[in-house]
């Protein structure tokens, strides 16, 4: 887990322009988009200290992707809250990357005095689902909202939320 550099901005970009990849967001992103989006999070870095950090893999150096926490971008019945997240190139799913960059995201933001972490997705996004219960977070289904980005009856508006405190989990 590193800040981002500029030659990572092409990897990432490829990362989210895959349909895999981006399967249970609304749309692959555009260049233009993916560039902005790593302009926010080293806001984010320099207005908090931590974000959305690069991931590279340990020996070679090879960008695939971001794990780390930000603050939520919406309103909701669960906001202000940090979110954690991450977003992998599909290369890189199944080698318990998320799970253990997100475990010292995790560390980090509780370090920072943080009461309680999010993260939420769309149903149908098991594998995240999976990394969130590796992380020892929990769901309450009455906790579950319409994400408020999408439009009523958009297949991708429902979501699942999970949360953890700082002494659930493995982040002990």
């Amino acid at each position: 887990m590193r800040r981002w550099r500029d030659e990572d901005r092409e990897p990432f970009a490829a990362v989210n322009a895959d349909p895999e990849v981006m399967r249970h967001f609304p749309a692959p992103m555009a260049r233009a988009d993916s560039d902005a989006f790593v302009e926010r999070i080293e806001t984010g870095f320099d207005r908090y200290g931590y974000g959305l950090w690069a991931l590279e893999i340990l020996g070679t150096g090879e960008f695939i992707g971001y794990t780390g926490v930000q603050w939520v971008g919406f309103e909701a019945h669960f906001t202000p809250a940090l979110e954690i997240g991450w977003r992998l190139a599909y290369k890189a799913w199944g080698h318990g990357y998320a799970t253990e960059a997100a475990r010292e995201a995790l560390r980090v933001a509780f370090e920072a005095g943080v009461p309680e972490v999010v993260a939420f997705t769309v149903p149908a996004n098991t594998r995240s689902r999976a990394v969130m219960r590796r992380l020892g977070m929990t769901r309450n289904p009455a906790d579950d909202f319409g994400h408020p980005r999408l439009p009523e009856g958009h297949p991708l508006r429902r979501h699942v939320l999970y949360r953890v405190g700082p002494t659930e989990g493995p982040t002990r």
